[in-house]
């Protein structure tokens, strides 16, 4: 069954031709079952293949992954119980190992407890320390280090701890999220959008649009209590052993959770959780709620449909008595799993009329009248808006603040200018894809009064009078400010014209 999020998917024929498989009959760029471009032909790899090197050459590393990635998610797919049992071996293979690195490196980082930075290996040689690693793995003697704990601020003051693992670790876990995340995408639900490829916050936020549209009324708006604190470790194993019976893979994740963390020059031992920070973490938070999403749908969907981004989610409904029921099935799901639902941060919201709203994914939504209808046709009609929230807003001016401090009131103006431009434009694509043009006008304002108040600075008495008064929001994009307003951009049709 082939998931929404994939595209038109072409069949591939794989036939056999001078000892390699070949795409054939297969129209130019079409999309693989994992969603990727069917590249050359090259050798067979994998569980499925001849015996020999299990390094194969023909395409490049990064093909040569995504390939593998097609057929395990193909093999899973075609037997959903089907448990594979030569995982590991995939891990420490050159191509896995190199394409595990350049995404660590994309990522960047910090260094983990034993102070080697992502510098640090390129100066030592990214090939000799690949080599290195997959020897140690092939061997069976790599172990997890523990990881390093560092906090940072949430917005309601408290500290949100992560764990920074070795940039040895992060190489070795994005291998392995590269093996077993084809084998689950097989198995994992469409409502559930965080951390999987093709997948995105746009599409959870679109999926909510189109539901508020058509009757959604009633939102259960959930968080978990600690949930990557909290998550089980042994329940995490077991759900992971029903696809993979590889004892070294299974060995290794359990060498991830259990590594323990340094805080402070201390080490503590975890019995619980996953740390946030780590590589293989989203994939093993996906697993382990995977449980809530298939009970849901197979149990639960005609109260409400679930929208699941990682650990955070929404249920709407159409009704007040199905989002009552939907609480009370959620809280007997996750009571399952050794989780339990903040009292502080879920509610229930009622949207009908506009009468309330809800924060998701940095988000505020909230239904609205659309004018339109109403001065062409006369019907009151409400449909789902949403736009940055408050605490998005806040974030997104103490960001300029830091940009455009007092202190560099003498430096170019250009100079601040190229530096805010990635940030604007980084936030704005984020948030144009819905109702965010009042707020992006007030930032685009904001933006100005900081840039016009530094040039102010700057002059010190030696500003004229009227001089000031030119430097508008125009004035400071012909210097090559990054504008917000008018960069709206819809990702869609409304669906009732959708057949138009």
């Amino acid at each position: 069954m082939q998931r929404e999020s994939e595209g038109t998917v072409v069949p591939q024929t794989l036939v056999r031709a001078g000892g390699t498989n070949a795409v054939k009959n297969n129209a130019a760029g079409g999309k693989g079952p994992c969603g990727d471009r069917a590249g050359e032909a090259g050798k067979r790899e994998g569980m499925s293949g001849k015996s020999g090197t299990n390094d194969p050459g023909g395409l490049v590393p990064r093909e040569k992954v995504r390939q593998l990635q097609r057929q395990l998610w193909a093999a899973a797919k075609r037997a959903p119980g089907r448990r594979f049992h030569a995982l590991y071996d995939h891990i420490w293979r050159s191509d896995v190992l190199q394409e595990a690195w350049r995404r660590v490196r994309s990522n960047r980082g910090a260094a983990g407890v034993d102070g080697q930075s992502i510098r640090d290996v390129e100066q030592y040689g990214v090939e000799r320390f690949l080599e290195e690693l997959g020897s140690c793995l092939r061997a069976g003697e790599y172990r997890a280090q523990v990881v390093r704990r560092r906090y940072i601020p949430k917005a309601d003051g408290k500290q949100r701890p992560l764990g920074i693992p070795t940039v040895r670790d992060r190489v070795v876990q994005m291998a392995a999220k590269l093996v077993l995340e084809a084998v689950f995408e097989a198995d994992f639900l469409p409502c559930s959008y965080g951390f999987r490829p093709k997948r995105s916050t746009t599409m959870a936020l679109e999926t909510l649009r189109k539901l508020g549209a058509k009757g959604g009324h009633h939102v259960l708006d959930a968080d978990i209590r600690d949930y990557f604190g909290s998550i089980d470790h042994e329940k995490l194993l077991k759900l992971v052993a029903r696809r993979v019976s590889d004892r070294r893979m299974l060995k290794l994740l359990r060498q991830w959770l259990e590594a323990g963390v340094m805080d402070e020059g201390t080490v503590h031992r975890t019995v619980a959780g996953t740390p946030q920070g780590g590589v293989i973490s989203p994939l093993l938070s996906n697993i382990y709620l995977h449980v809530l999403d298939t009970l849901w749908t197979r149990h639960s969907a005609p109260l409400g449909t679930l929208v699941r981004y990682c650990d955070d989610f929404v249920v709407m409904c159409h009704t007040k008595k199905g989002c009552e029921q939907a609480e009370e099935r959620i809280r007997v799901i996750l009571k399952r799993l050794g989780l339990e639902l903040h009292p502080d941060k879920t509610r229930r919201v009622e949207l009908y009329d506009g009468k309330e709203g809800f924060d998701f994914l940095g988000c505020h939504l909230h239904k609205r009248m659309s004018g339109k209808l109403w001065e062409q046709k006369g019907k009151r009609l409400y449909f789902l808006h949403r736009w940055p929230s408050q605490r998005a807003m806040s974030r997104i001016r103490q960001r300029v603040r830091e940009v455009t401090p007092r202190s560099r009131c003498h430096v170019d103006l250009r100079t601040i200018i190229a530096d805010l431009n990635p940030v604007l434009r980084g936030w704005s694509a984020y948030f144009r894809t819905g109702n965010a043009a009042r707020q992006f006008l007030r930032l685009d304002s904001f933006v100005a009064h900081r840039l016009k108040a530094l040039r102010c600075k700057g002059r010190g008495r030696n500003l004229a009078a009227g001089v000031s008064a030119g430097w508008t929001r125009e004035y400071f994009e012909n210097l090559g400010l990054y504008r917000l307003r008018g960069s709206i951009c819809y990702p869609g049709r409304p669906f009732w014209t959708e057949n138009a």
